[in-house]
């Protein structure tokens, strides 16, 4: 058996995703916006599912975000590094432009698809790999009647995605996934594969970025503490 539902739902905004900067393993928290973020969109995940396991990346802007949701259904987060998101050796916490300027090969190699190997940065298939295994055994843990949510980071989720769906590593026909947003899977049928099928992409309270990224209105009531942008 496993899972009935899984969603794999991206942390909310930091200050480096506010300044442009390649995240990777730092270790940085949510901002403001990303607190109010967590909390909406937990709101608008509750109001379709009801998970029964919560299982994070054990970096402080996941456990922040899954924290918000759990809190609200009587859950205890999971930690689990190996959803951690992809590492980008000496790149992060850079800029691109800073990027460009002090690697330009490595970094027209990258955006060109390619995997900029010689700054130390995680290959997109050891992600994929690690973040596939922890997710598989997690599910298995449990049944059809269950809905696991995992909280991750946006690079991990979209390998994660391609090696759930049997696609390979450099797999990149999904777009980028706005923060607290999340993706839905469920199980195929029987043996069929791949042994998961992609429901959704990219869901959550809005689908207006410009919006989401702003923040709550500030003259919104003080005392509420979720709100759809919409």
């Amino acid at each position: 058996m496993t899972v009935g539902r899984l969603l794999l739902w991206r942390h909310g905004r930091t200050a480096y995703n506010a300044g442009a900067r390649l995240q990777g393993q730092v270790d940085i928290p949510l901002d403001d916006v990303g607190r109010w973020q967590a909390r909406t969109a937990a709101a608008a995940l509750l109001a379709r599912h009801t998970p029964t396991r919560v299982v994070s990346s054990d970096l402080s802007r996941a456990a922040q975000t899954a924290t918000a949701l759990a809190r609200m259904i009587g859950l205890e987060v999971e930690l689990d590094a190996r959803v951690r998101e992809r590492g980008f050796g000496e790149w992060e916490g850079l800029t691109g432009q800073e990027i460009s300027a002090r690697w330009p090969e490595d970094y027209a190699l990258w955006r060109g698809g390619g995997e900029p190997s010689r700054v130390g940065a995680e290959s997109r298939a050891a992600v994929a790999e690690r973040t596939a295994a922890a997710i598989t055994e997690h599910a298995a843990a449990l049944d059809r009647t269950d809905t696991l949510v995992v909280v991750s980071h946006g690079a991990a989720i979209s390998s994660a995605v391609a090696a759930l769906m049997s696609m390979p590593a450099d797999w990149r026909a999904i777009a980028g996934m706005h923060n607290a947003h999340w993706a839905e899977l469920v199980p195929s049928s029987g043996s069929v594969e791949p042994a998961w099928r992609l429901a959704a992409y990219n869901l959550g309270p809005t689908d207006a970025s410009s919006d989401w990224n702003a923040g709550p209105d500030r003259d919104a009531d003080e005392t509420t503490t979720t709100r759809d942008p919409d």
